[in-house]
């Protein structure tokens, strides 16, 4: 659901880290666990490696310490702000394969796009390199593709070619999206501020999202829970 996906989806050019969406059943945890004891794998940080905190929407975050996987690190959780729940992901998700035989089930594009939508600055230019990377490689993209497109865009230039090609589209989405509107009317200025306001309404919301899971932290930390533990 992070960096992997995007080389997948063929944003990025590699990842650091694996991030990985689960859900959360006490089941799926003893089975993480097991093959996170296989990579000889540390919890790093807080909070406890528990369903308590997968539910409620933590990350947890582990360190790797085997030969073939030496400090790789793997983030995982079970709730994302602004992203549907995980068997409605799971049934959009989509498989790449890779190697001949090796499956991976990834985000759908527009939920990995919704769940770039933080308060960190790498993702917004993700978020335009995987929207870019799908126009790309879609030169004949249906109306619901192109829909997809001129509603997630993120350079006024996109817009404007996206407008272009596709203007009756492009007009019955000016109700849904304020950027596009300023798009029909041709007004560059007012799309770059609308972008603008978008990126900057999505960023306070992810803020106010994790300020009370941080105090959570902050208290788990005051009460001497440790920070780092074997799986």
């Amino acid at each position: 659901m992070g960096g992997q996906a995007c080389v997948l989806y063929g944003g990025a050019e590699f990842s650091r880290d694996t991030d990985i969406a689960i859900l959360a059943s006490n089941e799926n945890l003893e089975l993480l666990r097991a093959a996170l004891r296989v990579l000889s794998a540390r919890r790093i940080a807080l909070p406890p490696f528990d369903l308590q905190y997968l539910v409620c929407g933590h990350a947890v975050h582990f360190r790797c310490y085997h030969p073939e996987a030496m400090k790789m690190r793997i983030d995982v959780m079970s709730q994302m702000r602004g992203v549907d729940p995980f068997e409605q992901l799971w049934e959009r998700r989509q498989r790449f394969v890779a190697g001949g035989d090796e499956t991976y089930n990834v985000l759908s594009l527009p939920d990995l796009i919704r769940a770039k939508k933080t308060q960190q600055d790498k993702d917004w230019p993700m978020i335009c390199r995987l929207i870019e990377a799908d126009y790309v490689g879609h030169p004949d993209p249906t109306s619901q593709k192109a829909a997809f497109w001129l509603m997630e865009s993120r350079t006024p230039g996109m817009l404007m070619e996206l407008s272009e090609k596709f203007p009756g589209l492009a007009s019955s989405l000016q109700a849904v999206r304020a950027a596009v509107t300023y798009v029909v009317a041709g007004d560059v200025v007012g799309v770059e501020a609308e972008l603008e306001r978008e990126e900057k309404t999505e960023r306070e919301a992810d803020r106010k999202y994790w300020e009370p899971l941080r105090k959570e932290l902050e208290a788990l930390r005051d009460l001497g829970f440790e920070t780092e533990e074997a799986v």
